[in-house]
């Protein structure tokens, strides 16, 4: 007998959407039960079930809350630990913040639900392909709307599956589609179709994971025949309540330095996102004695620092990435953190509390095709600082003529939460897409070096001092996914959209007149 799938009515279809939200997050880093990501599609996709628009939304909205809620409850610390709330304030600050991004998931749900029409038979396939493509469609709309929240994307959780060989193609959004496409599919199984639809189904089951099996024995890219290179990560494990103390500021400078003298054998030393707490023409001067011991042996370093351009109002500061010595190069972050590196409505929310008066809340935006960092021996670093690396198409972009990824990192803000490890499986889809060997330093973990099969070959512990030291190898060509980005994905999801909701629109047409 096929289950019966007419959906739920009331409380209870309400209660299963938020409860298929709460689990989402268990399909991502730290836990990575990435099947846990496709039961959560599927129970969300039956509480879609046979509900009008208004219905679906308010769904959407509850999936959204639980969604968020759970996965990135690390807000509650950044706001309580270092923002200085008390505990209501940022519990109610944090609710508040999970509610209002929550809509993502409430237009998806009446988007789909626009599509997809009735749960009649002739409809299934509304549903089947639909759910897919909706999905990353929505996640792309949430990458860049309002600046952008491209956090804890679907595609994430299956990394490290057969699926997971789909990245340098497609992609995350590629992964996504692959996962939700599971979803509805198992969806659509359990309500024995027709013949044709159930092949289909079967085969939207079984050939994404078959065809990333064998694409685990494709190769796009090549180790260049340049030597490896040796780099040497200092985690500093500055407090974050001293960072910006003016007077524990020489001892913070005085620990790199130290660390760095320890590992002159190396060709490369990185000090992680605002390594010195300082801007740059300030403490240039000290740093000259260093910058000329790395010099006469060849070595390179670059660091996180804040910089600055013009003078008076006309003055702005950056959070920037600088290569002294025998690297060169300075690179400007060009995706900020509201609140954290700029205020929204900053007239307005400037004094209200200590949470928006946090150090350094006044960046600026850094121009677009901004130039690699170089090295002494001609090879090239595409830099990006913290939150920027988890923009697919941000990186595919920067790195198409680069030799590895570097991302420079201060997930102190964090504290003991989800969000270092999630931020770390998304630096590890990054170097897959891409298929470049990927530099994380941090300030206090998780610093890495991930391969360009996005795999961890070396890490820190977190909130200790330590020097990460390991050998990179520079990748020649490119994947399809560091040439074209997420276009033919989107246009693939887009181009189901539009035939699904002309053919539904068709179907309704010919009902009426009969």
């Amino acid at each position: 007998m096929p289950v019966n799938f007419n959906g739920l009515k009331g409380f209870n279809g309400h209660l299963l959407a938020l409860l298929a939200g709460l689990i989402a997050p268990l399909g991502f880093a730290p836990f990575q039960y990435w099947a846990v990501s496709v039961l959560s599609c599927l129970l969300f996709l039956y509480s879609l079930a046979n509900t009008d628009i208004k219905t679906a939304s308010f769904r959407g909205w509850l999936y959204g809350v639980g969604f968020f809620g759970a996965g990135v409850s690390w807000v509650y610390v950044s706001i309580n630990q270092f923002g200085h709330a008390a505990p209501w304030l940022a519990g109610l600050l944090t609710f508040i913040f999970v509610c209002a991004i929550a809509p993502f998931f409430a237009i998806q749900a009446a988007l789909y639900r626009l599509i997809a029409g009735s749960e009649a038979a002739s409809h299934k396939c509304y549903m089947w392909m639909g759910f897919p493509a909706v999905w990353v469609l929505s996640e792309w709309f949430r990458s860049w709307f309002l600046t952008g929240f491209p956090w804890n994307y679907l595609g994430y959780a299956p990394i490290d599956s057969w699926l997971g060989s789909w990245a340098p193609i497609t992609g995350v959004y590629g992964l996504s589609f692959c996962t939700a496409l599971l979803a509805s599919s198992i969806y659509l199984l359990l309500q024995r179709p027709k013949q044709k639809l159930f092949i289909a189904a079967l085969a939207g089951l079984i050939l994404p994971a078959f065809l990333g099996l064998l694409l685990t024995q494709k190769t796009w890219i090549q180790p260049s025949t340049a030597a490896p290179l040796k780099v040497a990560l200092v985690q500093g494990n500055t407090p974050q309540n001293l960072k910006w103390n003016p007077d524990y500021r020489q001892h913070i400078i005085d620990s790199y330095i130290k660390s760095t003298l320890m590992n002159l054998d190396r060709d490369l030393i990185i000090w992680p996102e605002t390594a010195i707490p300082r801007l740059l023409v300030n403490v240039r001067p000290a740093l000259v004695p260093l910058e000329e011991l790395l010099n006469e042996s060849g070595i390179g370093l670059i660091t996180g620092v804040p910089t600055h351009t013009g003078s008076g109002q006309q003055k702005q500061y950056f959070n920037s990435v600088v290569g002294l010595a025998s690297a060169q190069g300075i690179y400007h972050k060009q995706r900020l953190v509201p609140f954290g590196e700029y205020v929204p409505l900053e007239d307005m929310l400037r004094g209200l509390i200590t949470f928006f008066d946090l150090p350094m809340s006044s960046f600026s935006l850094g121009p677009a095709n901004q130039p690699p960092m170089r090295l002494s021996n001609g090879q090239q670093l595409a830099s990006f600082v913290c939150y920027e690396i988890v923009y697919p198409d941000l990186v595919a972009n920067d790195s198409r003529n680069a030799d590895y990824l570097l991302t420079l990192s201060n997930d102190s803000w964090f504290g003991d939460s989800l969000a270092p490890h999630q931020h770390l499986q998304m630096a590890r889809m990054r170097a897959k897409e891409n298929g470049r060997y990927l530099i994380r330093a941090t300030n206090n973990g998780i610093s890495a070096i991930i391969d360009a099969n996005g795999n961890i070959l070396k890490q820190t512990e977190q909130f200790v001092a330590e020097v990460l030291r390991a050998e990179v190898i520079a990748m020649t060509g490119n994947t399809p996914f560091s040439r074209f980005g997420s276009v033919p994905v989107l246009s693939f999801c887009l181009l189901i959209c539009i035939a699904l909701f002309t053919s539904n629109q068709a179907t309704r047409k010919r009902h009426h007149r009969t």
